[in-house]
């Protein structure tokens, strides 16, 4: 019977001696110390017989050391969080609330107060289950001093592009919206008694691009005839983005339209003039009536700046001229088919020996009393007013570079083959050739 009470009481010490820290162990010492002798078959403190306790766990004081401040307890190390005075929160840099499962030092002092009623009770389980092992961990608490992982700056990651930088400028000569050539399109400045002689007259849109030069145009007015009279002509041209000079008079050598050339070239240098900059003289047509038509078709052969012409109600009256044309360049003639130019304009057109791009476009179905070969109608004054379209459109293709115009010259249907007059009587009845 002694025998039984006093393994009970060894095994309650045991139970109490895992489960309240080192001032238990010290009390159950001093019990143990106490009693004279035990029989082999006595439980030895640590162990049980009770399933869930692991055989073999020790607690020591080393195993109680508290971690220092400013470093972190990771999950798998063999230390306990045991009770602290310092507080620990439940997150990184809290300090007022404590660690789960974490006891303060007033707890453990509590916990070996001789009236703790786990030590006074002879149940093997009264204070609670001891844990599986002493290697169990506490959760990682990452100290409040711990640096959080550094955050890179997007904005260093961002590829900031220049405010100042320049979009791509368009390409070519500037031209109108408007693709009409049957109206104006633009505002245009109209300056007369100007040009390298003072005759003459200078007209572009009111409004120059920033963006992209002007393609020049050269007009020559017919034999005794002052430019202002081809006002019209002269603006429809202005208005579709062209920089338009007409001469005072066409001796039909270019030597009036090569001066004029000249004297824009000037303008273009000159930085206190509004054309400043503003030329591609790189991109020059001639164009104009009757004499106005044969300067205009000598200023393409002599010039370089010159790459196009079209001629109104004229033609060489050798018929030669055209052959003279660099095959780099295109020339076209616009007549009546009434009007005293249609020899000369069909005799230089056919001229076996033009090799240049080259059209022959006559005006049909006319109204007036000229007449040529049997035909009566459109006459010599007929390109400038009722024709104009023709020459504005085929500036729009060869200096602007508007590739679509092609199909409305060349092939066996079209706007200049054989469509309409817009606004007029009559149609177009047009050739090419060498494109």
């Amino acid at each position: 019977m002694k025998s039984k009470l006093l393994k009970t009481v060894v095994l309650a010490s045991s139970l109490v001696f895992l489960n309240c820290g080192d001032d238990v162990t010290s009390a159950i010492s001093d019990f143990t110390a106490s009693l004279s002798s035990s029989s082999a078959g006595e439980v030895q403190p640590g162990t049980s017989s009770d399933s869930r306790w692991s055989a073999g766990a020790e607690i020591s004081s080393s195993d109680a050391a508290q971690p220092t401040s400013g470093t972190t307890v990771e999950a798998g190390s063999s230390a306990t969080v045991p009770g602290s005075s310092a507080d620990v929160g439940p997150q990184a840099g809290s300090s007022s609330a404590a660690a789960p499962g974490a006891e303060s030092s007033a707890d453990v002092a509590a916990s070996s107060s001789s009236d703790d009623k786990c030590l006074a009770s002879s149940l093997p389980n009264a204070c609670g289950d001891a844990p599986a092992s002493s290697s169990a961990t506490a959760p990682a608490v990452s100290s409040s001093s711990e640096k959080a992982p550094a955050v890179s700056s997007s904005s260093s990651e961002e590829k900031v592009e220049s405010s100042s930088s320049e979009a791509a400028k368009p390409k070519g000569v500037f031209l109108a919206e408007g693709t009409d050539e049957t109206k104006d399109q633009l505002k245009v400045k109209y300056i007369e008694r100007t040009g390298h002689d003072g005759g003459g007259i200078l007209a572009y849109p009111e409004q120059l691009s920033n963006d992209q030069k002007h393609a020049v145009v050269v007009w020559g007015p017919g034999g005794g005839t002052e430019p202002g009279a081809y006002g019209g002509i002269i603006r429809r041209l202005a208005s579709h983005g062209f920089v338009v000079i007409a001469l005072r008079e066409s001796p039909g050598n270019a030597t009036q339209a090569i001066p004029a050339l000249n004297w824009l070239e000037k303008k273009n240098k000159d930085p206190n003039d509004p054309l400043y900059q503003k030329l591609d003289m790189t991109k020059v047509g001639c164009s104009g009536h009757s004499m106005g038509g044969l300067e205009s078709e000598q200023a393409l052969i002599k010039d370089d700046r010159v790459i196009t012409a079209m001629l109104n109600n004229s033609g060489d009256l050798g018929h030669t001229a055209m052959s003279q044309v660099s095959t780099s360049k295109t020339i076209g003639i616009v007549y009546g088919e009434g009007g005293m130019e249609r020899p000369n304009a069909e005799a230089d057109y056919n001229n076996r020996g033009v090799k240049a791009p080259a059209c022959l476009i006559k005006m049909t179905g006319g109204q007036g009393n000229e007449c040529q070969q049997g035909e009566c109608g459109w006459g010599h004054g007929s390109g400038p007013w009722g024709g104009m379209a023709a020459t504005v459109a085929w500036m729009r293709w060869h200096l602007g570079g508007e590739d679509n115009r092609k199909a409305d010259f060349v092939g066996s249907s079209g706007k200049y083959i054989n469509g309409p007059i817009v606004g007029e009587r009559g149609n177009w009845k047009g050739q090419c050739k060498n494109f």
